[in-house]
């Protein structure tokens, strides 16, 4: 099952992989037209509602699929206005070959004639909450009709995210949804059939740009709290400063008054809390913890800690009293097996700390993606492995990343990823803020390998990750 949401970066990462928007909508249209076929006779009367969007493209295609049909195909609205271009070429092509094509410019002069078949063509996912003119009046009039409604994907009015439909929404007969299922449909009195249009099993599998379309932040938001620094003071910075350069508002890091210094040298953009002493102790967690929750935001726990008997018991007292939203890195990783929290995690280990955690110890993470997944079902929290291909799962679905370099070996390009993965994480799910997460970070260094080959530093990735993150033509 998959929501409208994620369909439409699963639809976006297919095109990225080389199979375009238009050869889905062939595929599906043909799918339509088959699913008329199904219910009706050759010289039955059809009529296809459209709106102005792909899901009326989907239904131009499935006109042309019906030559021994008497179709008839109203577009709402008029056709300069159709909304994207595969859409229009396709009601251009009806045009053009003599079919039989109306715009409905006025919805009070929408008249539904007496037919066999209606397709309903009008919205398509993404749309939410009541219809309002035109679709208002036509699907009034295709309700009223003694004629079987075979809807395009989901009916006009329902909600393919949270599976609700619409009160003045068209009741389908039969529904043609494309690739998967979608919430709710299951619960319609329709006959749902799920039509395979062709998008490649890797578009689910492998992170792609429509994945990180889904997760970038709409605005600037967050104020991630960096719990970091004691031994190492470039972990926690870069972490700090990587999540305010994938959209974050303000960044704070928690750190010993000892290094707290040093880490605000490397930005005058943090924000550097500190606190007495020269590593982290239990002493100061429930002050830390506070804050946390003070800010309702993210925090990332473990950049730069260090492996101090006291520091180690700090973590672990911080993770059983924190309830929020955290990014758990490097040295804080080996606790979370051994510790009960209600926080959501999204865990980020390396190859070896991933072994140190109980999970599979491997060179090649993509081979063990099963392994992986099933750790983290046993964990409970999401786990984003880092390697050559990262592998990000929450125990129940598993994405590939296979962004990056080489280049990325060197150092403090983990912290880089934990700083995006927080900003992300401000609103996206746990799953889709690491996927989109990774694939940015990868994204980042292969723009800079492009220009410098392998020679740059993890401090370098920092101006890097905006165009990865918010470029449209190469995320």
């Amino acid at each position: 099952m998959i929501t409208g949401e994620r369909m439409a970066a699963v639809d976006e990462n297919a095109a990225a992989l080389g199979v375009s928007r238009k050869q889905l909508m062939e595929s599906s249209g043909n799918a339509v037209a088959r699913a008329v076929r199904a219910v009706a006779d050759p010289g039955a009367r059809v009529v296809v509602v459209a709106g102005r969007g792909n899901n009326g493209g989907d239904a131009f295609v499935a006109a042309r699929f019906l030559d021994e049909y008497d179709v008839t195909t109203y577009l709402l609205g008029r056709a300069a206005t159709i909304g994207t271009d595969i859409a229009r070429e396709n009601w251009a092509a009806l045009d053009a070959g003599d079919y039989d094509v109306r715009e409905v410019t006025d919805s009070r002069n929408f008249d539904l004639p007496d037919c066999d078949v209606v397709v309903d063509a009008m919205l398509g996912t993404g749309i939410s909450g009541d219809l309002r003119e035109p679709a208002a009046t036509a699907a009034r009039a295709i309700n009223e009709a003694d004629a079987t409604v075979v809807a395009v994907d989901v009916p006009s009015g329902f909600d393919a995210d949270a599976g609700e439909h619409a009160k003045n929404g068209v009741e389908a007969d039969r529904v043609v949804t494309f690739h998967d299922a979608k919430p709710g449909l299951d619960a319609l009195d329709a006959d749902v059939t799920v039509a395979n249009i062709g998008i490649p099993a890797a578009a689910e599998r492998f992170v792609g740009p429509g994945d990180v379309r889904l997760a970038r932040p709409t605005d600037r938001e967050g104020r991630p709290y960096v719990v970091g620094g004691g031994p190492y003071t470039g972990a926690p910075a870069l972490a700090a400063q990587a999540a305010l350069r994938a959209g974050a508002e303000l960044p704070f890091v928690a750190a010993p008054e000892a290094v707290a210094g040093e880490i605000q040298g490397y930005a005058e953009d943090l924000i550097v809390q500190a606190y007495e002493g020269e590593h982290l102790t239990p002493e100061r967690v429930d002050d830390l913890v506070a804050t946390a929750h003070r800010y309702g935001n993210v925090v990332v726990l473990g950049p730069g800690l260090g492996t101090d008997a006291e520091t180690r018991e700090a973590v672990r007292a911080f993770l059983e009293s924190f309830a929020g939203r955290a990014v758990v890195d490097a040295d804080a990783l080996r606790v979370v097996p051994e510790v009960e929290t209600e926080a959501t995690l999204i865990c980020t280990p390396n190859r070896g700390e991933l072994a140190a955690m109980g999970g599979p110890d491997v060179d090649d993470l993509r081979a063990a993606a099963d392994e992986i997944e099933a750790f983290a079902a046993d964990l409970g929290h999401v786990v984003l492995a880092k390697g050559a291909d990262d592998v990000i799962t929450d125990g129940e679905r598993t994405r590939i990343s296979r962004s990056g370099t080489v280049g990325m070996k060197v150092g403090g390009t983990g912290d880089t990823l934990a700083g995006i993965v927080a900003a992300l994480f401000e609103a996206a799910a746990p799953l889709d803020a690491a996927a989109a997460a990774a694939r940015v970070n990868g994204v980042a260094g292969e723009r800079l390998a492009a220009d410098d080959g392998h020679g740059f530093l993890a401090s370098d990735l920092l101006e890097a990750i905006p165009a990865a993150l918010w470029g449209v033509d190469d995320v």
